[in-house]
C-alpha cells in the first residue's frame, strides 16, 4: 500500500517536473512595433543621418530580415493581421475607416466609421494565453474603433496600458489620462495641458513593470510605441539640436533617437531581471514612412531617405509603404549578426510566436511558421503568395510572389508587375514581357479575398 503510493507521488512529481521542464523551455515573447518608422529609418538598414545604436545592437545580436513586409500600408489594418494570422482579404479590420457598418465617431470634428475586432475573432493574445502565457499590450491597440467592449482585455489580453481609439484624452505623446486595463486613470504629471511625462518613455515604464511582476511566468508582451508617429514632437532635441537642419528634421530625428534610447532601457531590464537568454524579442513597424502626406512630413521622409531603396510611402502598396525593418533576436537560439532575405510578414507572426511557445493556431488563418528560418534549420519558405488590399484610394491589390511584385491600383486597369530581384524601386513594369506571370497572379486574386461588407470591392474604383 506504502509502495503504490509512492509510486503515486513520484508519478505526480514526474509530471509535474515535465510540466515545469516544458514551461522552462519556452521562451517569454517580446514583440515591438514602433509606428510609421521607415524601412531606411535605422542604422542597420541603411540610415546615414539619424543614429540608432541600441535597435541595431538587436542585429548585431540577433537576424535581420531584408524582405519583411507590414500588414497593410496604414496602422488599423496592419495590427488587425498582427493580431489574427489574417492578411488584409481575410482580416476584420482592412482600413483605418469603413464605408459601411462598424461604430460611428469623430476624427477631430469629421464624423467617421470604424470597425474594431469582435468577439469572433481569436487574435495572438488568445492563442499565447490558452498556452498559458501572462499575455500584456502596452501602447497603441486601435482595434477597438467607438467600441468600448472591444479592448485588449476584451480580445485575449491579461493586461493593458495604453490609449484607446475611443478616450480621445488617452491619445497623443502627452496624454492627460491612460487606460488601465478597463479603467481609466489621470496622469497628473501631464494635467492641464503639462509635459510632465512623454508616451514612450511611459510606455516603457509600463513594459518593465509588466517584465518584472512577470518574471516567473512565461509572458507574451506587445509594445505598441507612438514614435515616430506624427504629430512631430519630443522633449528635446537630444544630439541633434545644434544640427543645421530645418526644424521638423530635428524632431523626427531626436523622436527616433527617443525611441532607441527606452530599447536600450528595455533591453536593460531583460538582462537585469534574467530573462535575456529567455526571452524572444522582435523589432519593426507597422507600416512605411511619412504620417501623412503633407509637405512637411515628405520634406522628413525625403531629407532622411526614410523609404530606403523603395519606392513610395505610407499609403502605398508599392515597397516603400508596406516593407519594413525586422529584426528578431533570441539568444543561443538565433544565430547573431545574421541576415534573411525569406519574404514574410505580419501574418506570419501568430505561427511563429505561437511555435516558439508549443501554443495552437486557429485554423482559418493566413499564418505559417518562420520559427525554422530564425533559428537556421532553414533558408526558405514554401512558395506562396503574400497578399494586401487598401481601400482609401479605391480598391487596390498587391502581391509578392517569389521575386515579383504584383499591384492593381484601379480595378479595370492593367496589372503592374515588377521583378523585384533586378528592379527593387518598381520602376520597370514587366507585365507585358510575362504574360504566363501575370495571368498566375491574376487566378490567385479570384480567390485571394473574402468579401467584407465593411469594405465591398464595389465601394471603390471601377
Amino acid at each position: 500500500m506504502i509502495g503504490r503510493h509512492i509510486g503515486t507521488a513520484a508519478l505526480v512529481l514526474m509530471m509535474v517536473l515535465s510540466v515545469m521542464g516544458f514551461a522552462a523551455d519556452r521562451p517569454n515573447v517580446l514583440f515591438i512595433l514602433a509606428d510609421d518608422l521607415g524601412y531606411g529609418d535605422l542604422g542597420s538598414f541603411g540610415q546615414q543621418k539619424i543614429a540608432t545604436p541600441n535597435i541595431d545592437q538587436l542585429s548585431t545580436e540577433g537576424m535581420r530580415f531584408t524582405d519583411f513586409y507590414a500588414g497593410s500600408t496604414i496602422c488599423a489594418p496592419s495590427r488587425s493581421v498582427l493580431m489574427t494570422g489574417q492578411h488584409t482579404g481575410h482580416t476584420r479590420v482592412r482600413g483605418n475607416m469603413c464605408t459601411v457598418g462598424g461604430s460611428i465617431g469623430y476624427k477631430g470634428t469629421r464624423q467617421v466609421r470604424r470597425m474594431s475586432l469582435t468577439d469572433e475573432d481569436i487574435t495572438l493574445g488568445h492563442v499565447m494565453r490558452q498556452a498559458g502565457y501572462r499575455t500584456g499590450l502596452v501602447g497603441k491597440w486601435h482595434l477597438d474603433a467607438y467600441d468600448p467592449n472591444a479592448g485588449p482585455t476584451d480580445r485575449g489580453f491579461d493586461e493593458f496600458r495604453g490609449w484607446l481609439i475611443n478616450e480621445p484624452r488617452t491619445g497623443g505623446y502627452y496624454p492627460e489620462q491612460r487606460v488601465v486595463n478597463r479603467d481609466l486613470v489621470d496622469i497628473p504629471e501631464n494635467a492641464n495641458g503639462k509635459q510632465g511625462i512623454y508616451t514612450t518613455d511611459l510606455c516603457t515604464d509600463e513594459a518593465i513593470a509588466f517584465i518584472q511582476k512577470n518574471k516567473t511566468t512565461p509572458f507574451f508582451l506587445y509594445l505598441a510605441y507612438n514614435n515616430p508617429h506624427s504629430p512631430l514632437e519630443v522633449p528635446d532635441l537630444g544630439p541633434y539640436k545644434d544640427k543645421d537642419w530645418p526644424e521638423h528634421c530635428k524632431i523626427y530625428a531626436a523622436m527616433v533617437h527617443r525611441l532607441d534610447q527606452n530599447i536600450k532601457r528595455l533591453m536593460q531590464s531583460l538582462q537585469e531581471t534574467g530573462l535575456d537568454e529567455k526571452t524572444l524579442v522582435f523589432f519593426c513597424s507597422d507600416n512605411g514612412p511619412r504620417s501623412e502626406p503633407t509637405q512637411i512630413q515628405t520634406e522628413v521622409s525625403d531629407f532622411f531617405d526614410s523609404n530606403g531603396p523603395l519606392r513610395g510611402y505610407k499609403r502605398d502598396l508599392y515597397e516603400g509603404g508596406i516593407r519594413v525593418p525586422m529584426i528578431a533576436r533570441w539568444p543561443g537560439k538565433i544565430k547573431p549578426g545574421t541576415t534573411s532575405e525569406v519574404p514574410w510578414y505580419f501574418a506570419d507572426v501568430m505561427a511563429t510566436v505561437a511555435d516558439a511557445g508549443n501554443a495552437k493556431v486557429p485554423a482559418n488563418t493566413d499564418s505559417i511558421s518562420v520559427m525554422d528560418v530564425l533559428t537556421g534549420r532553414e533558408n526558405q519558405l514554401p512558395d506562396r503568395f503574400l497578399y494586401w488590399e487598401y481601400f482609401e484610394s479605391g480598391v487596390q491589390q498587391a502581391v509578392r510572389w517569389g521575386k515579383w511584385k504584383a499591384l492593381k491600383l484601379k480595378r479595370g486597369q492593367p496589372m503592374e508587375l515588377y521583378d523585384l530581384s533586378a528592379d527593387l524601386g518598381e520602376q520597370n513594369n514587366v507585365a507585358a514581357e510575362n504574360p504566363q506571370v501575370v495571368q498566375q497572379i491574376e487566378d490567385y486574386l479570384k480567390t485571394a479575398r473574402t468579401e467584407s461588407i465593411n469594405w465591398p470591392l464595389s465601394g471603390g474604383n471601377e
